[in-house]
């Protein structure tokens, strides 16, 4: 690789409130919360994070408040040596927080506060930040802004990976269409995957043809499917879950870190399998990343 850094991820950093109930309230009532903590998140910095632990230089720009400044939060992306010269700092705002609610069946609901990611959409894209990395990686975020951002990193040649996320209902056709078109990898869950091809009216084939050259979609507990001009199957490692918040993000940290050091797409596949895995074992995004070297041995002991 360049001297370049190698990842770019470009959308949410959150403080995450974590709650488990045994079941979700209907309208008009409430639920005992058994377990909360608040704990580090947001796809953008989930990504940035996890893919930093397994050796790939990483940076990071999302809108944050004051809150951040100084924070815990802020200690921790450095002492990982992720770059955040580049955040959009609001003033007299906060910054994103999500409040996700699991039950005891491991569903999820969550609430979400823009709070600073909302002046995503005044911004401009940071073109001196896109063009000092080999691959971007749009992830939850301002559909306005991630577009811009794409469009400044395809010009520049770049590796375009997206992950609308949980935000893909904020996309409107024409928005989804025009990320689509120039990105190479779009990843997302089988509900996201599903909602994409429902939207545009296109099968994946059609979805490759139109854009990304590799759609990736991930299935919780059944494993993921790699597709390009044949579908590539990856089974989970199933492990015991205790949150599985933050597991896609790992998946495609993992993905993004073997893809970009040159594996094939099932070793790519096995590869973040095996670091979702890990997050699963424990409470919130961040908690429990592997190095490149836990990964590896899992890797083996599923794959030998």
């Amino acid at each position: 690789m360049s001297n370049k850094s190698d990842l770019l991820a470009i959308g949410h950093t959150a403080f995450d409130y974590i709650i488990q109930v045994n079941e979700f309230p209907q309208p008009n009532t409430s639920t005992a919360i058994n377990k909360m903590r608040t704990l580090f998140g947001g796809a953008a910095a989930n990504v940035a994070v996890v893919a930093s632990t397994l050796g790939l230089k990483s940076s990071l720009i999302s809108a944050v408040g004051n809150d951040f400044i100084r924070s815990e939060y802020e200690d921790k992306l450095k002492n990982l040596n992720i770059d955040t010269e580049n955040m959009i700092v609001i003033e007299d705002e906060k910054t994103p927080t999500a409040f996700v609610l699991t039950d005891s069946n491991n569903d999820q609901i969550s609430y979400f506060y823009w709070g600073a990611a909302s002046q995503f959409k005044n911004s401009e894209p940071p073109q001196k930040a896109i063009d000092s990395v080999n691959a971007v990686h749009l992830a939850t975020g301002d559909p306005g802004f991630n577009r811009r951002s794409g469009e400044v990193a395809h010009k520049l040649g770049k590796l375009i990976s997206f992950d609308p996320g949980q935000d893909l209902h904020m996309y409107s056709k024409n928005e989804l269409e025009e990320v689509l078109k120039i990105c190479n990898i779009l990843f997302g869950n089988h509900h996201e995957i599903k909602r994409i091809q429902e939207t545009l009216n296109m099968t994946i084939d059609d979805l490759i043809n139109f854009g990304p050259d590799i759609v990736v979609t991930t299935h919780g507990k059944d494993g993921s499917s790699i597709c390009t001009d044949e579908e590539i199957k990856i089974d989970a490692i199933i492990r015991d879950t205790v949150d599985p918040t933050g597991a896609g993000d790992s998946y495609r940290a993992g993905f993004l870190n073997a893809y970009l050091n040159g594996e094939d797409l099932e070793t790519c596949g096995k590869f973040a399998s095996s670091v979702a895995s890990f997050i699963v074992e424990a409470e919130g995004c961040q908690t429990n990343v592997p190095n490149e070297n836990m990964v590896r041995d899992r890797m083996e002991m599923m794959w030998k």
